[in-house]
């Protein structure tokens, strides 16, 4: 790779965190506004102060404010949820929202599932975020929306959409010669727009193993590109983007090494019949391929999913509307057999969703109710419901409850009787949960806000794999999941602070211990100062110990991020990720009786022209 970084930027990185800097957090950030319109939560627009749920979005500020910043990395500033990732860029990650377990969380790109289907969970390292407007957080359960996965919650990419005519190019670099460059053209012109964006990554990567000094590279190339009109009675969109690349990783202490690509194409459309009778439609296929390419035993692993979704809105009377809709998803999942004696596997699996939801809206109620049936072609048909509201007491003060059950089928890979060594059982159970969840919001003097929440899930029928059974999956009776969360928000004219604390017990009731990998008690904290021209922020992630085969120790680190928006074309900025360059242990390695460690401290400086 080539070595781009020079000590002089990491000395202009450093003097511009220390002199002004915008918060990668703060007011505009991953607790939205309560005015911040999202749409995970209900399908269609809803402001986040109207929603009866938990919802939180980390917007295109704090995305643009470093390119070269992955996803997982952006959500381990959310205080609700744990990522594991075992080192640095490119390395796997898992997601655990309110403490349930990776596969409990179902990840979207513009309305489709991007979770794979060869083993549980997803490749979010291997996402880029170049066109990305904002991600949603949607906590708690989201079958009856969206089916499956759906436990825990729902995290949703969502692109831009171009509304002026623009070009730019923004370059990022620091240490480790790590660096990112991006290329955009926007066009929008009387309800017709178009966008194009390319990217190239490059990273030497971090020591990913706490006994082996070697480092994991990362390079990745990519682009997408949309096409869509929207006037007042209707609207048709057309996208397509691709990442794809090559990471480093170790097995067993051998260097090995991984070639990836993932792909969406997306078309969505809608018709406005009248004022009141909106119909919506989308049609989206996503691909995952995953081969390692260096090492003794070459694996090549395939996810595709076909999905269309058509619903109809119907606003019957001015606090009232109604949403019906049908949902079918065809998934096919391939492992290739690589070599001389390798064994593969190819097959899929087919799903009908079909959906309703009410809502209703005054100054005083803000409620959501909704059932979903879904056929499932390998597990039969399965039931779910939700029941939420929201109570405005006084328009600074609300509560909501929220009661909802969710499930989520084994994927193709877990069900497959051969080759028996991936450990796939054909007679797993689908996993069934029932969520209760009370929260508060309100609104003090001096710019400061509020809120709270309580939760509790139980899961039937848990998903397991480990060495007692030879790794072959199989179904626990029941874990239960139960935490708090309490947060603030502060911000006064330039100034801000934001302080989340999040605990949870993640409990597999058949032994009585924790589940591994997600720490009780989690916090973060940012404050700065920001006048839309330049200002400065430092922010603290702080997680516990949590269990493991050996235990996790907590840790503690500290972000710095600037910018300088020097005149409308041309932007400068920095940052520092673990401005401390803390070592802390990610999880256990079991192959060489190590810690996996995460990602060291990494000063950057970037610029943006745009025209």
């Amino acid at each position: 790779m080539p070595n781009l970084f020079q000590p002089t930027a990491l000395v202009g990185a450093i003097a511009i965190a220390m002199g002004f800097s915008v918060s990668a957090s703060a007011q505009d950030s991953i607790n939205a506004s309560l005015d911040t319109l999202v749409v995970t939560a209900t399908r269609s627009e809803e402001k986040v102060k109207d929603v009866p749920a938990r919802i939180s979005v980390i917007d295109e500020k704090t995305i643009e404010q470093s390119p070269i910043t992955d996803l997982p990395t952006l959500l381990t500033k959310e205080a609700g949820l744990t990522v594991k990732q075992v080192g640095g860029y490119g390395q796997t990650a898992s997601v655990y929202l309110r403490g349930t377990n990776a596969s409990h969380t179902l990840f979207l790109q513009d309305g489709m599932r991007s979770n794979i289907a060869t083993v549980a969970g997803t490749n979010i390292p291997l996402f880029d975020l170049s066109d990305v407007k904002q991600i949603e957080i949607l906590k708690g359960p989201a079958s009856v929306q969206y089916g499956t996965d759906a436990i825990g919650g729902v995290i949703q990419l969502i692109s831009k959409i171009p509304t002026e005519n623009s070009i730019f190019t923004t370059v990022e670099a620091g240490e480790r010669s790590t660096y990112k460059t991006i290329l955009g053209v926007d066009v929008a012109e009387d309800g017709f727009y178009a966008q194009l964006r390319g990217q190239r990554f490059e990273t030497d990567g971090d020591q990913i193993i706490a006994n082996d000094d070697r480092k994991a590279g990362f390079d990745q190339k990519g682009y997408s590109a949309k096409v869509g009109v929207e006037k007042e009675a209707y609207g048709l969109s057309a996208e397509v983007k691709e990442n794809k690349g090559t990471g480093d990783y170790f097995s067993f202490g051998a260097p090995k090494a991984y070639d990836f690509l993932n792909r969406l194409y997306n078309v969505q459309g809608h018709l406005n019949f009248s004022d009141s009778l909106t119909w919506n439609t989308r049609l989206s296929q996503f691909e995952d391929q995953y081969e390692v390419v260096k090492g003794s035993y070459p694996s090549i692993v395939n996810t595709e999913q076909q999905e269309i979704d058509s619903n109809l809105k119907w606003q019957f009377t001015q606090h009232q509307n109604i949403l019906v809709g049908v949902e079918y998803n065809k998934t096919e999942a391939e492992k290739v057999a690589a070599y001389v004696g390798d064994e593969g596997f190819k097959s899929d699996n087919e799903t009908i969703g079909y959906y309703i939801q009410h809502q209703f809206k005054n100054d005083l109620f803000s409620t959501q109710a909704g059932v979903r049936v879904e056929d499932n072609q390998q597990f039969g048909t399965h039931t779910v419901g939700q029941l939420a509201a929201r109570y405005f007491a006084t328009p600074k003060t609300s509560f909501y409850t929220n009661v909802g059950t969710a499930f989520r089928a084994p994927v193709v890979g877990q069900i497959i009787s051969e080759p028996s060594w991936w450990g796939g059982n054909p007679d797993l159970k689908p996993e069934e949960s029932i969520s209760y969840e009370l929260g508060f919001d309100h609104s003090l003097n001096y710019g400061i806000q509020l809120y709270g929440s309580v939760y509790q899930t139980k899961v039937d029928n848990l998903m397991v794999s480990d060495a007692s059974t030879g790794f072959k999956f199989y179904n626990l009776k029941k874990a239960t999941f139960t935490g708090s969360e309490l947060g603030l928000k502060w911000k006064q004219d330039s100034l801000f602070a934001n302080a989340e604390y999040a605990y949870v017990q993640p409990k597999n009731d058949d032994t009585d211990e924790d589940a591994p990998n997600r720490p009780r008690q989690n916090f973060t904290l940012s404050a700065g100062w920001d006048n839309g021209v330049y200002g400065f922020t430092t922010s603290l992630v702080a997680k516990g110990p949590s269990k493991d085969v050996q235990e996790i120790p907590g840790y503690a680190t500290i972000d710095m991020n600037a910018y300088w928006q020097i005149n409308p074309h041309v932007k400068v900025f920095s940052n520092i990720h673990n401005l401390g360059d803390t070592t802390y242990k990610a999880a256990w390695n079991n192959e060489v009786s190590s810690y996996y460690l995460a990602s060291g401290r990494l000063a950057t400086a970037g610029v943006t022209f745009r025209y």
